[in-house]
């Protein structure tokens, strides 16, 4: 029997086996389009956007937790010393600016933890209510999304990112397509 790559979705599952592999399969493209890069790689730009690599690992990395955090369980993004997120200075393109300020190891690892983390708590809450109960994100009637919403949400925060990521990868080194290899497996910094 043929073993498939973590990032292949179930090939008839449940809905919930669908869109959480629907969503792991963005984060690995992703996750493949940005591994293995220096700082040069990672900081690289094209045209007149100021959008990178290392950026958008930081970035994604916040949205992990920002919606694990924020929107499904209704908490506020830690103000500890130990948050990476401590410095944010409140602006929508922070993580874009200050990625360059990080080494290549630190993205990563803030990133493959975040998603981490989020992959570990959604299996939870799949687990414990599904995907249509609510989430603590509302509309500001007393109407809160469901779980599924979040996801779809992810999804579509993925689908735009991994196609800009598309684009820088390609500009750094020419590696393009649509999945990893099937033997790829990120690079650990």
């Amino acid at each position: 029997m043929t073993t498939s790559p973590p990032w292949e979705p179930p090939f008839a599952g449940t809905e919930a086996e669908h869109l959480v592999g629907a969503l792991d399969r963005m984060r690995w493209t992703f996750r493949w389009k940005a591994d293995g890069l220096d700082a040069a790689g990672l900081g690289a730009t094209i045209g007149t956007s100021h959008l990178t690599l290392g950026g958008l690992l930081k970035h994604l990395a916040l949205v992990e937790d920002f919606h694990r955090v924020v929107k499904i369980a209704g908490g506020q993004m830690s103000d500890d010393a130990a948050s990476p997120y401590r410095a944010h200075d409140g602006t929508d393109d922070w993580e874009f600016r200050t990625a360059v300020d990080d080494s290549p190891a630190d993205l990563y690892a803030l990133y493959d933890a975040a998603v981490e983390r989020s992959r570990t708590d959604l299996a939870a809450r799949i687990a414990d209510g599904g995907l249509d109960q609510p989430v603590a994100v509302s509309d500001g009637e007393g109407n809160h999304a469901s779980l599924r919403r979040i996801l779809c949400d992810q999804l579509e925060e993925y689908g735009r990112h991994t196609g800009h990521a598309d684009l820088l990868r390609e500009a750094v080194d020419g590696r393009v397509g649509e999945d990893p290899p099937s033997d790829w497996r990120p690079v650990t910094h």
